[in-house]
C-alpha cells in the first residue's frame, strides 16, 4: 500500500525491470486499444507481462491487483459493451507523495497529475473511457479489497470466465489463498491468465524481509516449482507456460542482497477443468475463428495451433480445450499422443 500508493508515482520510479518487462511485442489489436486509454492511467501502470488472453467477447473478467486500471480498460474494449470487467486493488484513500512538512521548492515542477491512490486513478476515468469506447453504460467497476479475500468484496462463486493478474501475486504473502479465491470465483472451464515474477530457488530470509525488494516484486517471488504444486493442490490444471523473460536489476545494493538468485517474469495460464472433461489424449483442429488470431493461435510455449492443421494433444490439453471458452473454436476428437511436455519458466 505504501510503495504503490505513495512512493511510486510513475513506472520510471522503479529500481528493476520486474514490473515493466514484456516477453514479446504488443499485438496490433492491443496497441490500438492502448491508444484509447487515458495517459494518467498508462503513466501509473506497473506490470510484468501482457495479460490479454484470446477469445474475450462477452466474457466476465476479474483483474487481481488492477492498480490504475490500464489492463481493465484494455479488456473493456476486448469484451465489448455487453461483457464486464472488475478490477480489485488494495490501495485506497487520498495520498500525497513527497514531504509534508515543507512546501514544494519553486524550482521543482509539480507532477503531471495530482498524486492519488491507484484505485482512485482508475475510478475517476471511467466516464472518459466509456465515452471514448462509445458505450452507453460502464462495463467496468473498481473495488478496494484484497485478492486473498475476494468474498469480503462481495465476489460470488463461479461468477467470472477469466481471472487475470499482472505482476501482483508476488506481493501477497499467502499465494495459496490467492489461487484458492481465483479458483472459487471462476466458472467451470474458466481460466486464470497471469504474469508474475518467479525465482530459480527459494529465497533467503534477508531477501524476503527487504521492504524495497518486496515493493519491486522480487522478495515475494515464488520458487517456480512451487507454483505447480500449489496449482494442483487448489484444483487447477497443470500450469501452461506462455512466455518468460529474465529480470535485470539496476541497483548495486539490491544486487548484493540478492546474490546468486535469478528471477524471471513469466506468464502462465491455469484452467478450472471439470472432472468429467478428462477423456484421454486427442487430435484438435483450430477453425481460425478467434479475432486477431485467425491464422494461428499461440496457446502456450508447447502448443501453437494453425488454422486447419491437425495437432496431437495430451489428455490435459484436450480437457482444457473441451471444457473452456475455446471449445467452439476447435474440432476435437479422440486419439493422439498422451505425452506431456511440461516446461519450467526458469
Amino acid at each position: 500500500q505504501d510503495y504503490y500508493g505513495k512512493r511510486l508515482q510513475k513506472s520510471a520510479d522503479l529500481k528493476t525491470n520486474a514490473c515493466i518487462t514484456l516477453a514479446r511485442p504488443l499485438p496490433k489489436m492491443v496497441r490500438d486499444a492502448l491508444e484509447n486509454v487515458h495517459e494518467e492511467v498508462v503513466a501509473r501502470y506497473y506490470g510484468c507481462g501482457l495479460v490479454i488472453p484470446e477469445c474475450l467477447t462477452l466474457c466476465r473478467i476479474l483483474d487481481l491487483g488492477s492498480g490504475s486500471g490500464r489492463d481493465c480498460y484494455l479488456l473493456s474494449q476486448m469484451v465489448g459493451e455487453c461483457g464486464h470487467v472488475t478490477g480489485i486493488d488494495m490501495t485506497e484513500g487520498q495520498v500525497w507523495h513527497g514531504a509534508r512538512a515543507s512546501p514544494r521548492p519553486p524550482s521543482i515542477p509539480p507532477p503531471p497529475f495530482p498524486s492519488s491512490s491507484q484505485v482512485e486513478v482508475a475510478k475517476k476515468h471511467i466516464a472518459y473511457h466509456m465515452d471514448k469506447f462509445g458505450y452507453k453504460k460502464p462495463n467496468v467497476e473498481f473495488l478496494q479489497g484484497y485478492m486473498e479475500k475476494l468474498s469480503d468484496a462481495g465476489l460470488a462463486d463461479e461468477s467470472y470466465d477469466i481471472v487475470i493478474s499482472n505482476c501482483v501475486i508476488n506481493l501477497a504473502p499467502d499465494k495459496r489463498a490467492v489461487l484458492r479465491e481465483a479458483y472459487r470465483v471462476l466458472k467451470p472451464g474458466g481460466e486464470m491468465y497471469f504474469s508474475d515474477v518467479y525465482a530459480n530457488q527459494r529465497l533467503s530470509e534477508s531477501v524476503r524481509k527487504h521492504r524495497v525488494l518486496w515493493g519491486e516484486c522480487l522478495a515475494g517471488a515464488l520458487y517456480w516449482r512451487d507454483l505447480y504444486s500449489i496449482a494442483e493442490e487448489v484444483g487447477f490444471s497443470p500450469p501452461c507456460l506462455v512466455t518468460a523473460s529474465p529480470i535485470t536489476i539496476s541497483d548495486k545494493e539490491l544486487e548484493d542482497i540478492i546474490g546468486d538468485c535469478r528471477f524471471v517474469s513469466a506468464t502462465f495460464r491455469l484452467f478450472k477443468v471439470p472432472g468429467g472433461s478428462r477423456a484421454g489424449p486427442g487430435q484438435v483442429i483450430y477453425n481460425g475463428g478467434i479475432v486477431g488470431h485467425e491464422r494461428e493461435l499461440v496457446f502456450d510455449a508447447n502448443f501453437t495451433f494453425k488454422e486447419g492443421e491437425v495437432v496431437d494433444v495430451d489428455a490435459e490439453m484436450a480437457a482444457i480445450l473441451r471444457s473452456s471458452r475455446f471449445a467452439e473454436e476447435f474440432l476435437i476428437r479422440a486419439g493422439g499422443s498422451n505425452t506431456a511436455t511440461p516446461q519450467g519458466c526458469c
